[in-house]
């Protein structure tokens, strides 16, 4: 499994040194994107005693295609002994600064099966869907990098390794996983989101997705874009049509307008409260309440 581990730290940290990056005896370690940190202090059980998990972006934003480093970020990033990354392209505001650091980074989607990024067009560089979160079953595996990743360069506070405390975590996502399992059976409508992120999520509970147009504020999708999405409304009679709900729905106002059917929000989780795997599974079973009303 590719992963990216300065070994000069690792010893550090195994000796149970005091880390130079903040000089206040404590293992830092910073996760880049919120479910990366759900997950993480579901690993270890949030700040246990010489650790302090910590969280670079926690914005209510859509997406991360144009996030810009803060003095702050500078800081956290400049303070972390490691970091642990979503991986699959998610954090490329984040190369500059990697490169300038010397650290253990844990890249969560090492090994998994990546998607192609929806709707590229040929001979454009070929992009791969790093939203994997959004699938239950691929967020249990990202769990499992974590753990194996920590094992390789930092001792449990408690005992044991934090592959065996990923354990019952990464249970109860499959037990998620396999609980909607029955309702990817039914008959339901293609799915249509003004969001690029939602292909691993209709993947998992047995979805079409039929259009997937990434929509931000002041980047709205195009007059031809919305003609496309009206014609597939009407042509397989889609009741419901599904933005961000972070993200632009400008354009989703207009087709539903134009065409009878309804606007429905749908959670990305790039922002949010609390820690462990709670909030991802609450917010996770609000997406699919929300989804099987709309289409059912």
């Amino acid at each position: 499994m590719k992963r990216v581990l300065a070994l000069a730290l690792a010893l550090v940290l195994l000796a149970g040194c005091a880390p130079e990056g903040a000089g206040d005896g404590k293992v830092h370690i910073l996760c880049a994107t919120y479910p990366v940190y759900l997950f993480t202090t579901a690993v270890t059980g949030g700040d246990e005693a010489g650790l302090e998990v910590e969280l670079l972006v926690n914005q209510q934003t859509s997406c991360l295609h144009d996030y810009t480093l803060t003095v702050a970020d500078m800081r956290a990033i400049d303070r972390a002994d490691i970091i642990i990354l979503n991986g699959g392209g998610l954090e490329a505001f984040l190369d500059d600064a990697l490169a300038q650091k010397n650290v253990p980074v844990i890249d969560c989607s090492a090994g998994l099966p990546l998607l192609p990024a929806p709707d590229q067009h040929p001979g454009e560089d070929q992009e791969v869907d790093p939203h994997i979160w959004m699938d239950p079953n691929l967020a249990a595996a990202m769990v499992e990098n974590i753990a194996a990743g920590l094992d390789e360069v930092l001792p449990r506070p408690e005992g044991g390794t934090f592959l065996d405390a990923s354990r019952p975590v990464r249970d109860q996502l499959a037990e998620l996983a396999a609980r909607y399992a029955p309702e990817a059976g039914r008959e339901a409508a293609g799915l249509i989101t003004f969001h690029d992120g939602f292909q691993y999520f209709a993947n998992a509970f047995g979805l079409d997705l039929l259009k997937a147009i990434e929509e931000e504020e002041g980047a709205e999708a195009s007059a031809r874009e919305l003609e496309e999405v009206i014609a597939l409304v009407r042509e397989n009679h889609i009741p419901a049509i599904f933005v961000e709900k972070n993200g632009s729905r400008r354009s989703a106002d207009v087709i539903a307008r134009e065409t009878g059917c309804k606007v429905y929000e749908l959670d990305m989780m790039m922002s949010g409260e609390g820690q462990g795997v709670q909030p991802y599974l609450d917010a996770m079973e609000r997406n699919l309440d929300t989804l099987w009303e709309a289409l059912g």
